[in-house]
């Protein structure tokens, strides 16, 4: 067998839908509980299976035992017997906490750190960057990446509070990285014994400004932040960043550094494979104030769309400037013959509508339909589906 059924594993984190994956995968709704995340690749925190002689094998050691055989030796040389990219289906139904994550540099360095010293505050899981990217499948909402520092001020000050003004000086200094640190610091180190209060009046400031107003969406979405993380100073730090609104199809990107969210939607989620998150509020979490300004990339992010590469009406393709992933789509019609897949190496394919069989030409081919999966390895080959459906295909760049 050189296709295998992928069997992932789902998170059942607190922010997570109680129908949206269910839908996806035709099971019955709702679910007993929330229903975040679903994983489809080898983190050791919660690896896929494949079917063995014996029962399930984790993608893990299925890599380990034959990593030249599962994923080639060009991956092997840049990664180690590690599949470098996870993918999810990830499903919102309540905000998820502001967070950004290092880059790969400074994840080796801050892991060494931290492993060296049993005191250190344990931010890092691993020594990995994660970078991630998000095609929506349904209409999706996030935060992403810092708008222009004098809009926020204007939102800002919209909401008549004396006590913010300092916020608002600093958003606008000429300096926008200087003053966007500035604002972030301020908002996240607010005293504690007034944040409630502050939050509160935000509130009830955003609620009697006029609905016709040019920033009616950013005091909404304060109120509906508020409403899910009461006295966060993050409901203010979130007025700084962009908000975006996906239509099925469309794709952001979160570079290292970059301070983002997501609000609600159902989502191809593709990323580097760590699980290293430094978060910046709306949460019940640990927030590390002086670790996440450290890795914070304070600069206006003009376009938070990340762009299809090349698209044809088969396949659309989405590149990013990292060596861990990309991301292809296809989509197969009753009056096409089957498609040649794009990427090399080891592949993942998710399927999210349709019934596609994968690996013609390689044995029994595998039937990927929506919310299953199918994992090739690097000597598979050249790979092609047949059916009607649609397909994300996750691989690693390979000259």
């Amino acid at each position: 067998m050189t296709v295998y059924p992928l069997t992932g594993v789902i998170r059942p984190y607190a922010w997570g839908s109680r129908t949206a994956i269910a839908e996806l995968q035709g099971r019955p709704t709702p679910t007993e509980g929330p229903e975040a995340e679903l994983w489809l690749g080898a983190h050791p925190g919660d690896p896929s299976t494949v079917p063995g002689p014996g029962g399930p094998v984790e993608l893990t050691k299925l890599l380990a035992d034959d990593p030249h055989c599962q994923l080639g030796d060009t991956v092997t040389a840049a990664f180690g017997t590690r599949l470098p990219y996870l993918m999810k289906v990830l499903a919102a139904d309540a905000p998820l906490s502001l967070q950004a994550h290092p880059d790969d540099a400074y994840a080796r360095e801050a892991f060494a750190r931290q492993e060296a010293d049993p005191a250190a505050p344990k931010n890092y899981t691993d020594a990995h960057h994660k970078p991630e990217m998000l095609v929506a499948l349904t209409p999706f909402e996030a935060l992403c990446g810092f708008r222009p520092p004098a809009v926020s001020a204007d939102v800002i000050a919209a909401f008549g509070l004396p006590r913010l003004d300092p916020v608002i000086t600093a958003l606008r200094t000429s300096d926008s990285a200087s003053g966007l640190a500035e604002a972030v610091k301020l908002l996240l180190t607010w005293p504690a014994g007034d944040r409630a209060a502050l939050i509160n009046d935000v509130v009830a400031a955003a609620a009697a400004l006029p609905a016709d107003h040019e920033h009616a969406d950013s005091f909404q979405l304060a109120r509906n932040l508020a409403d899910h993380y009461p006295g966060d100073p993050g409901v203010l730090v979130a007025l700084l960043l962009n908000l975006v609104r996906l239509a099925p199809g469309e794709a952001i990107w979160m570079p290292a550094g970059n301070l983002h969210a997501y609000l609600r939607g159902l989502g191809v989620e593709l990323m580097a494979a760590s699980d290293n998150v430094l978060r910046g509020g709306l949460t019940p979490k640990r927030v590390d104030v002086d670790e996440l300004l450290r890795v914070l990339r304070f600069e206006v992010l003009d376009d938070p769309l990340l762009h299809p590469t090349a698209t044809d009406g088969t396949v659309t393709s989405w590149r990013v400037p990292v060596p861990d992933f990309q991301l292809d789509r296809v989509i197969l019609t009753a009056d096409r013959p089957p498609a040649r897949l794009p990427g090399a190496g080891p592949r993942l394919i998710l399927g999210v509508a349709g019934d596609v069989h994968v690996g013609e030409g390689h044995g029994t081919p595998v039937s990927v339909q929506p919310g299953t999966a199918a994992y090739a390895p690097a000597d598979a080959g050249e790979l092609t589906a047949a059916g009607v459906g649609e397909i994300f295909i996750a691989s690693v760049p390979l000259p």
